[in-house]
């Protein structure tokens, strides 16, 4: 058991268990022991590693985390089947402190078209389940699923049963985002306070996000007395995912004036950790996402950048230090005023007059309009009056692309790179156009055919096709995940393609 205080939340990540059931986000054995050892570093309380019975491979990772792990409580994920449970004492046999999540659905929907179960059959479920498992540990977590759509009637004595057979942590999942917060704070102030032996257990929520409330939820649920939070890295999980672990420690953190709380969780790693979760599920992280995202303490508005220069405080509420994000960016775009671009060219040592300024803005306005957000040496030129459109971190970038439809499917394609500075190009042929493409870039880039490239096709709402490709390089067991978009699915994957390629080289070299 984990002995806290009554105002400490106990951090419980679900990332390798709940998360990695996203589809398409199935991590490597290794991937799963650097994740893990990240969320220790994070001083994350309990790790659900995995679902033990679910395959060997599972089994195996389990096991290769609690070697691994010496602080962090390792937790497996079970059934209500005594079979699951021996699977996961095997699984958590090499873990200094080990968990077994007991569960089983308690609606009368899921109990009757899923369980095919009565009430009776599921109280005596949970009765000799969490009894069972508490032979093996001493700390056995129960959670209903679908609580929250669950009759309450029937939730009081399933609770009820669970902290009789021995449960010394009791969790309720709003496991498909139904509930809201004002009822989720009234089932739970029941639960607690009709339940007897309650006082004897922590109170845990489990929420997703598909109303997008699994934040809020847990939050109230918090002001309403839990004392254990399940979440994830990036809100990585089923559907529309789970709640994120970031958002919910830095809002305990920064409001703690209404919350009353607190957890271990040390955030200076969370944007390294959001970026690791985020390479091996292959999900990236949108760019307005709270706390981790690239824009979150990005700043394009001219009035923004104008208070923020002046005083952080005026439009952050968090500093980006605190949870490793480097610091605020002025971003210079389009809607950038004077006073960013002023303070961005003095810092690369170029103090200019109110005349010389103007006549700058001018350019760079006009080239914004054109390329979007410029980087430093895009004012570097605009200073010597040599503007391009090149970025200059990408060491292989696409020049142009012909396709050719040559009859009998077959496809050609003229490839043209710049690679490290040097035009290159190549015609290849093959069946479809992004296999001439791949083919193309492999013969240009031949350290190339040392990754592998995963890619889909992510739906937008305009009729640009969007394409995320995920590279991973093989020698290292690193993946780089680039998003682009294009009218053509063969163009935006080549962008992709050769963005993620770009970063793999930069960090190799």
């Amino acid at each position: 058991m984990v002995s806290t205080s009554d105002d400490h939340v106990l951090i419980f990540d679900t990332t390798l268990r709940d998360g990695e059931q996203s589809p398409g986000a199935s991590m490597s054995v290794a991937e799963k022991i650097r994740i893990a050892k990240a969320l220790e570093n994070l001083q994350v309380d309990i790790i659900e590693a995995g679902f033990a019975a679910a395959s060997k491979a599972e089994v195996e990772a389990l096991q290769a985390i609690g070697r691994e792990l010496t602080e962090s409580v390792v937790c497996s994920l079970t059934r209500s089947v005594r079979q699951d449970i021996d699977i996961a004492v095997e699984a958590l046999k090499t873990a200094k402190r080990k968990r077994i999540h007991n569960f089983i659905a308690t609606s009368h929907l899921h109990m009757k078209h899923k369980l095919q179960m009565t009430p009776d059959q599921v109280l005596q479920s949970i009765q000799d389940s969490v009894s069972y498992a508490r032979n093996f540990v001493d700390d056995v977590e129960w959670s209903c699923e679908d609580g929250t759509r669950s009759d309450p009637e029937f939730l009081k004595r399933c609770f009820d049963t669970a902290i009789r057979a021995g449960a010394t942590t009791v969790n309720i999942a709003d496991t498909v985002g139904y509930t809201m917060p004002e009822e989720f704070t009234e089932l739970i102030t029941m639960l607690r306070n009709s339940v007897a032996g309650m006082e004897r257990v922590r109170f845990s929520v489990h929420c997703h996000n598909d109303l997008g409330m699994a934040v809020a939820n847990s939050l109230a649920a918090i002001k309403a007395g839990a004392r254990q939070v399940e979440c994830t890295i990036n809100g990585l999980g089923e559907r529309a995912g789970n709640a994120s672990l970031e958002e919910i420690v830095m809002a305990i953190r920064t409001r703690k004036d209404l919350l009353e709380v607190e957890t271990r969780v040390d955030p200076v790693s969370l944007t390294e950790t959001s970026k690791m979760v985020s390479e091996a599920s292959g999900f990236l992280v949108p760019p307005n996402k709270a706390i981790v995202g690239k824009n979150a303490f990005a700043h394009e508005s001219g009035i923004h950048q104008h208070g923020v220069i002046k005083h952080r405080g005026t439009y952050e509420i968090i500093c980006p230090e605190e949870v490793g994000a480097g610091g605020s960016t002025l971003v210079l775009g389009k809607h950038s005023g004077k006073h960013a671009l002023a303070a961005r060219l003095n810092e690369l040592g170029y103090v200019l007059g109110n005349n010389a300024l103007e006549d700058i803005f001018v350019r760079f306005k006009d080239l914004a309009d054109q390329k979007g957000e410029l980087n430093d040496v895009d004012l570097v030129r605009l200073i010597e009056n040599d503007a391009t459109d090149m970025e200059p971190e990408d060491n292989c970038v696409l020049s142009k692309l012909e396709l050719s439809y040559l009859g009998e499917h077959r496809y050609q394609i003229i490839t043209h790179l710049l690679i490290d500075g040097v035009m290159r190009s190549t015609a290849t042929e093959a069946q479809t156009p992004v296999q001439a493409l791949l083919l193309g870039i492999r013969t240009l880039l031949p350290e190339a055919a040392s990754t592998t490239l995963n890619w889909r096709i992510v739906k937008t709402p305009s009729d640009d096709v969007l394409v995320r490709a995920v590279v991973k390089a093989i020698a290292s067991d690193k993946k780089y995940v680039e998003e682009a978009s294009s009218p053509e699915t063969v163009f935006a994957l080549a962008r992709a393609y050769l963005a993620a390629l770009s970063r793999w080289r930069r960090e190799k070299s």
